[in-house]
């Protein structure tokens, strides 16, 4: 059920003409408008590291393993799921992993910046894309499954968020989260990348249930690189005037080859039942209860 961004009130239209205020969003592009007005740099993200990300996502050994280990949990625990959104969806990367290995799935994919949404639009025929801000999410009981991959660290009011991530989600369904994970890792990274915090499981967990959802699944991932994140960022000189985004992501074929080996039996395990303590990332999977 759609929620009108004006008057709150639900509307079981097709379109997003309000019923009962008259309000319709605006179109912004070929996108309709779910935000209070336009994203602006520095709001969770740069609009200048869509285009980098699109060229690198496909070949890069970082983004095809999360995507293989989102498309397991996703398999796993919501193998009925039929109504999927992904917030934060960026160019569309993930979303379009999902099309490929789930076909019968009807996916949504929203974002704050026009700019990825453009982007994502080449990769998802048939999805339907929003410009929205996921601190309000026009949707009471709708998805089966929303996933934030990586979106979290972004938003001030992460809270706020899984807060609206419930609302959204039918009962009986659920989220797939990611984050980065350990405080002591924290860097010009993430600096450069806006994030307000990398989390700790507990920290985590904790927020996800206060929500209102039940945690299912929890573990790190990226816990066999831990000791080389750790020694590059404690061994290279960054400042943010130094510093080159993506820098980490531009290594040579056979590395990038090897490194993807490496999270492949790192995936393994994890199919397996083995939850890694750390990491550089946590992967947390969490249901509403049916009603």
């Amino acid at each position: 059920m759609k929620l009108c961004l004006s008057c709150k009130q639900e509307s079981g239209s097709d379109d997003w003409l309000c019923p009962h205020c008259g309000y319709e969003p605006p179109h912004h592009g070929s996108f309709v408008q779910l935000t209070a007005g336009q994203a602006q740099e520095g709001e969770g993200f740069s609009p200048d590291f869509f285009a980098e990300l699109f060229q690198l996502e496909s070949g890069n050994y970082w983004f095809r393993s999360r995507s293989r280990l989102l498309a397991w949990a996703l398999r796993s625990w919501f193998p009925n799921a039929q109504r999927l959104l992904e917030i934060g969806c960026g160019t569309g990367f993930v979303l379009s992993s999902f099309q490929a290995a789930f076909p019968h799935l009807e996916l949504f994919g929203s974002e704050l910046f026009s700019e990825g949404l453009v982007l994502a639009e080449q990769r998802l025929p048939g999805v339907t894309l929003l410009q929205m801000d996921a601190r309000f999410i026009p949707y009471e009981m709708e998805f089966d499954v929303i996933g934030a991959f990586d979106v979290l660290e972004h938003i001030e009011d992460d809270e706020l968020v899984l807060s609206e991530m419930f609302r959204a989600t039918k009962p009986g369904g659920g989220i797939i989260v990611t984050v980065p994970q350990h405080q002591f890792l924290w860097s010009v990274v993430d600096e450069h990348a806006f994030h307000k915090r990398r989390y700790s499981r507990v920290d985590l967990v904790s927020k996800v249930e206060r929500a209102g959802f039940r945690v299912a699944r929890v573990t790190s991932f990226v816990s066999l690189l831990l000791p080389l994140m750790l020694l590059s960022r404690r061994t290279r000189n960054m400042t943010r005037a130094t510093y080159r985004p993506f820098a980490e992501f531009h290594i040579n074929r056979t590395l990038n080859m090897g490194l993807e080996k490496i999270l492949g039996m790192e995936r393994f395990a994890i199919e397996k039942g083995v939850s890694f303590p750390a990491g550089g990332s946590l992967l947390l999977v969490a249901k509403r209860e049916a009603m």
